[in-house]
């Protein structure tokens, strides 16, 4: 490493011809001197340059050394370290916090952790509250089409038509619309109720909502608790709340941001219409999104004169019902990701008991 000195030895571009001249550097008085070197053979005339118009580089662990000067002049460092030496002195106080820190590994960890931090805490926070607003901007046709894809492609794949009788499903689909009359005599979102049964046992006992208000209801719920068609009733007013709080294009919004936001921008939905159904096969509701769908549940089913207690029960009917699928082994079931967002068990069958209470 070069001693540091008063003045330090450059390449010198003048900006009009590409040869360059070996100069001396010197800073007095805020003006930067630029003077032909010892070993310049050819003098040139020497240049004075205020320092505040001198494009510095940043100072780096690795590469070279540049400043550049007004009229597309430049100098151009002949030894990188006694550059940062001669720089430090003859310029104090000019490199940033930012600069200083990047040259310490403790910085760049400082750095790191508080990226890592940032990207959670939009992922946790920032995304959920842009998805709502974005959601607020799609046009209400967006999610039925959405909707109808989804059924379509699940009658595809896992579903096929119930075997329930028809007096069963029309005495559900009556008592579930009066459940949502008398909770919403202002009016509600449209909502459509589908009967379905899974093509085989994996689906099992299931309720799920679909973009623009369709219910789709499996037989194997509906004979989870034979005769219970209230805890029916309190599954259908949860898959409710997930309609009327459009949780599910809030997910898919979440889940496709960028896509949606341009779509919203440009009023182009054809593109995630075409896709949203695949997408939707690998989504479930935030553990916030679940809890706001009982809260709704239990607000349906107290003005239906229904206790919330009737849902403890349903959960504790799944969790027989999934000891009987791990003992026969059958642990294949869709019914753990279906419900793998839902919170703990435990914790919701206290907050409806708490609720009946």
């Amino acid at each position: 490493m070069s001693p540091v000195t008063d003045t330090l030895d450059v390449r010198y571009f003048d900006g009009r011809s590409s040869r360059p001249r070996i100069a001396s550097l010197r800073v007095a008085d805020g003006q930067l001197h630029i003077a032909p070197a010892a070993t310049e053979p050819a003098a040139f005339d020497a240049v004075t340059v205020p320092v505040a118009q001198v494009r510095w580089p940043e100072r780096t662990r690795h590469g070279g050394r540049l400043a550049a000067l007004p009229g597309g002049a430049s100098v151009q460092a002949l030894d990188v370290p006694g550059w940062d030496d001669w720089c430090a002195r003859a310029l104090p106080g000019r490199e940033s916090h930012v600069v200083r820190a990047q040259q310490s590994w403790r910085g760049v960890a400082v750095a790191l952790m508080l990226l890592f931090a940032a990207t959670a805490a939009v992922y946790q926070w920032g995304l959920p509250w842009i998805a709502r607003g974005v959601t607020a901007l799609v046009p209400q046709q967006v999610d039925t089409l959405i909707g109808a894809q989804a059924l379509a492609s699940l009658d595809d794949t896992l579903l096929r038509p119930s075997a329930l009788p028809m007096d069963t499903q029309e005495r559900i689909r009556r008592a579930f619309t009066r459940m949502v009359a008398g909770a919403h005599p202002e009016g509600a979102p449209p909502w459509n109720l589908q009967f379905r049964q899974g093509r085989d046992d994996k689906l099992g006992p299931n309720a799920l909502a679909l973009p623009g208000g369709t219910i789709v209801l499996t037989d194997a719920l509906v004979q989870l608790l034979p005769g219970d068609e209230d805890a029916v009733l309190g599954v259908l007013a949860h898959e409710f709340g997930h309609v009327r709080l459009r949780h599910t294009m809030r997910q898919l919004v979440q889940a496709s941001a960028v896509g949606f936001a341009v779509s919203v921008a440009f009023g182009d939905f054809g593109t995630l219409i075409g896709t949203a159904p695949v997408v939707l096969a690998t989504l479930g509701y935030s553990r916030d999104a679940e809890r706001e769908a009982d809260e709704e549940s239990v607000r349906l089913m107290r003005a239906a004169g229904i206790s919330p207690r009737v849902m403890a029960g349903f959960f504790e009917a799944i969790e027989r019902w999934r000891g009987d699928q791990a003992r026969d082994g059958r642990n294949d079931s869709a019914i753990g990701l279906a419900f793998a967002t839902h919170p703990a068990t435990a914790e919701r069958i206290a907050f409806f008991k708490a609720a009946a209470e």
